[in-house]
């Protein structure tokens, strides 16, 4: 088998490795460096829950291949919050219900900092939008929106 040998940083670590050229970032993460936060529901983009941060943008780990994040700066969930301080939009989450089962979590919080990133002041509309590509099989959206509103307040104050 023909591997390639990749070095990247995640979560703040640099990482070197041989990789299969097919394998998904998200398997890589997941079964090659245990980062278990980042999810796989469909393995072809279409439901979110592998969305991590390459170079500061929000993508889908699941088409996105290793090699592809070769030199690249990977953030994972695990890798937003301060050591035992959650992320401003984990709090959010956690303070506002928007969750159930937990399994599209991650990809949810990790696609809305980057939406507040790139969009700091958000209308529920703005919200709504920039969540359509992260689905959630257990519970409406209601309280998901609401706590993307809060994180973005949070992360707003956190700034300065």
């Amino acid at each position: 088998m023909v591997m390639a040998r990749i070095s990247l940083t995640v979560n703040g670590k640099p990482v070197t490795a041989e990789v299969e050229p097919r394998w998904p970032l998200s398997e890589f993460l997941r079964d090659h460096l245990r980062l278990t936060g980042t999810h796989v529901g469909c393995d072809t983009s279409q439901c979110g829950a592998c969305t991590v941060h390459v170079n500061g943008s929000a993508l889908r780990s699941c088409t996105f291949f290793a090699v592809q994040a070769d030199g690249a700066e990977v953030t994972t969930i695990e890798g937003i919050s301060d050591g035992e301080t959650l992320h401003p939009m984990q709090v959010a989450f956690h303070e506002c219900h928007a969750l159930q089962c937990g399994f599209c979590t991650p990809g949810q919080i990790m696609n809305a900092i980057d939406l507040v990133r790139r969009e700091p002041d958000l209308s529920e509309e703005n919200i709504r939008r920039g969540l359509e590509g992260n689905l959630c099989r257990c519970t409406g959206y209601y309280n998901i929106i609401k706590a993307v509103a809060a994180g973005a307040r949070a992360m707003r104050e956190q700034a300065g």
